[in-house]
C-alpha cells in the first residue's frame, strides 16, 4: 500500500499528478476500464479524483449525454452514459475536453462516478465512494478524511 495521504491536506486549488497504479472498472459485470496511465486530482477534503485515458475505456461504454457543468479550475465539463452488460449508469462519467492550462493533461480522460458502477479498484483495493451527489472522489485505504460530501460539508 501507499503511503498514507490526509485529504484536509491536498492543497487548494487543486493539484494534478499522474499515476502508475492499476485503475479497473466494472459495469454490468464486465470489465470497462483496465488501465495504468491515469492521473489524479489532489483537492482539499476530497479524496482524489481519478482520470482514465478515453481510450481505455472498452468500445462502445462511453455515450455522450446531455448537460454541461463548468468547474472553476478545470474548466467547462460534457457528460457521458457508461453502457456495459445491459446495465446504463446515465451521466456517469464525464470529461474536460478544453481544460485550462493547468489541468491541460487531462484532455482526453475521463472521470466517473464510483456509486454508479459496480465497483472501482485501485490497484486490488475497492473503492469506496465520496458522499455525496456532486463529487466524484474515490476513497482508498491509502486515503484519510475527513471528506468534504456528507451532509454539513458544504462549507468547508
Amino acid at each position: 500500500m501507499a503511503a498514507r495521504e490526509r485529504a484536509p491536506d491536498y492543497p487548494r486549488p487543486p493539484r494534478l499528478e499522474p499515476s502508475t497504479r492499476r485503475v479497473r472498472v466494472v459495469l454490468g459485470g464486465v470489465t470497462i476500464v483496465d488501465s495504468t496511465a491515469c492521473w489524479r486530482v489532489l483537492e482539499t477534503w476530497h479524496p482524489p479524483s481519478w482520470y482514465i485515458p478515453a481510450e481505455a475505456f472498452a468500445p462502445g461504454t462511453l455515450r455522450p449525454a446531455t448537460g454541461r457543468s463548468h468547474c472553476e479550475w478545470k474548466g467547462a465539463a460534457r457528460y457521458f452514459d457508461l453502457v456495459a452488460g445491459g446495465v446504463t449508469a446515465p451521466r456517469a462519467a464525464w470529461s474536460y475536453p478544453d481544460p485550462t492550462p493547468a489541468f491541460a493533461p487531462i484532455a482526453g480522460h475521463v472521470a466517473l462516478y464510483a456509486g454508479c458502477v459496480d465497483a472501482c479498484f485501485v490497484d486490488e483495493d475497492r473503492v469506496v465512494p465520496q458522499a455525496g451527489g456532486f463529487y466524484g472522489g474515490w476513497i482508498t485505504p491509502d486515503v484519510e478524511g475527513p471528506f468534504k460530501g456528507a451532509p454539513g460539508t458544504e462549507g468547508w
